[in-house]
């Protein structure tokens, strides 16, 4: 493998040289952009420009990543300009309240955006924000109230419903998740209900701010939080499937609010966006987004780029919900496959698999991941996916040496 590397590999000093990456893309209606941490600057900084890239060149109709749908919004609205947009990007960017808060309150997006915000400016663009991610079940539920209220819809009465019965939990997410998990007290039908009700409503909710599918969305959070909390104290496989399953209901949400020609940038860990069949995480019954978009969709609409590096430094925390700091990334695994990458040269850069190529790839290798929670001295235990790389991605994009992410607040916590 380490010959194919040598032999495949194109080095790399600025986005300018991927033009052969942006090449093989092609025509595809989704690139998958990963990450082998939520805490690495040139993870951020390389997406943003492949990103602009895609959108002026391609067409690309919006980004979608791993974060909050409410929070997300405040920066959609900001980019297009909405009422009751804010006023900046860095109190856009004040939404991002929840841990770890870093992964878009950061240095590194605020260009990306402020650039997204100017290209809309232009006739005719009109590039959206959006977050997947399941967690926000509470702040979904804020959402989805407030406008009702506001436009006095008859759909309020089953949302006062459905909070009526989540209340008790005081908005938090263990407590509903032991109730509901092991007590079998739950709100399941509640959410169903409000999620068939918006569903079934939402071209009520039309107009120029997207408030129709701003609804329908927090309504699928909704559905599917209740599902993952529930799970999530039983199950850890199924409430990862549930989660990477509403990312994937809530990209065809937007995908069909953007119309027959949306094209799609997804921002997400490499844990998901890298197809799962091609991982250990088969053997465990789990699912992804790869996996599903590329189960969904013809080989040619799908492009999937990892991200990954040899050593440096990254944001991260050592537990759960506690401060975060910058930590030392040590040198890769002996064998694994950024210790093969980096044997290939001490310098960055890309490989794009092709049927030509793949089964030069396909023997199972460790490629490290590094989350939110990270303990640097214990990663031989457990941060090193076996996969084949020529399988689970069609393009990889390796820098040897890595900083760490600006967050803006280094010790906000609200888990």
């Amino acid at each position: 493998m380490l010959d194919s590397i040598k032999k495949y590999a194109k080095s790399f000093r600025s986005v300018d040289d991927l033009d052969p990456l942006i090449t093989a893309i092609g025509d595809a209606r989704y690139v998958l952009l990963g990450e082998s941490s939520h805490g690495t600057s040139e993870f951020y900084t390389i997406r943003a420009e492949l990103t602009k890239r895609l959108i002026k060149e391609k067409g690309f109709s919006f980004i979608a990543v791993e974060g909050d749908w409410p929070a997300c919004q405040m920066i959609n609205r900001y980019i297009k300009g909405f009422p009751r947009s804010t006023n900046s990007v860095k109190e856009a960017l004040e939404n991002f309240n929840r841990w770890p808060t870093w992964m878009w309150a950061n240095q590194e997006i605020i260009p990306l955006i402020e650039w997204l915000k100017d290209y809309n400016q232009q006739p005719y663009h009109n590039v959206g924000f959006y977050g997947l991610d399941v967690y926000s079940l509470w702040e979904s539920m804020d959402e989805i109230l407030r406008y009702l209220a506001e436009t006095n819809a008859t759909e309020y009465k089953t949302a006062k419903n459905a909070f009526a019965c989540f209340e008790p939990f005081n908005r938090n997410n263990e407590s509903y998740a032991v109730s509901a998990g092991y007590l079998s007290e739950d709100c399941m039908i509640e959410a169903l209900e409000l999620l068939a009700v918006i569903q079934k409503n939402k071209w009520k909710f039309e107009d120029e701010q997207e408030s129709s599918l701003n609804m329908e969305v927090n309504a699928l959070v909704t559905a599917h939080a209740e599902e993952y909390y529930r799970i999530m104290v039983t199950n850890d496989a199924e409430s990862w499937n549930v989660r990477d399953r509403h990312m994937v209901d809530a990209l065809h949400a937007v995908m069909k609010f953007n119309g027959q020609d949306a094209k799609a940038i997804i921002w997400e860990h490499n844990t998901h966006v890298g197809d799962a069949r091609a991982t250990n995480m088969k053997d465990e019954g789990m699912v992804n987004v790869g996996q599903l978009i590329r189960e969904q969709n013809s080989q040619e609409d799908v492009f999937t780029i990892g991200f990954g590096t040899y050593t440096g430094t990254v944001i991260a925390s050592e537990e759960w919900g506690l401060s975060v700091e910058e930590m030392k990334v040590p040198p890769a695994q002996y064998g694994s496959w950024e210790f093969l990458m980096h044997q290939a040269g001490a310098h960055d850069k890309y490989l794009i698999f092709s049927d030509q190529n793949r089964g030069e790839f396909s023997t199972t290798i460790g490629h490290r991941a590094i989350g939110v929670v990270y303990r640097p001295e214990y990663e031989h235990l457990g941060n090193y996916v076996p996969s084949k790389m020529g399988l689970r991605y069609d393009g990889f994009i390796f820098v040897d040496q890595t900083k760490a992410l600006h967050p803006l607040v280094l010790e906000r916590v609200l888990i």
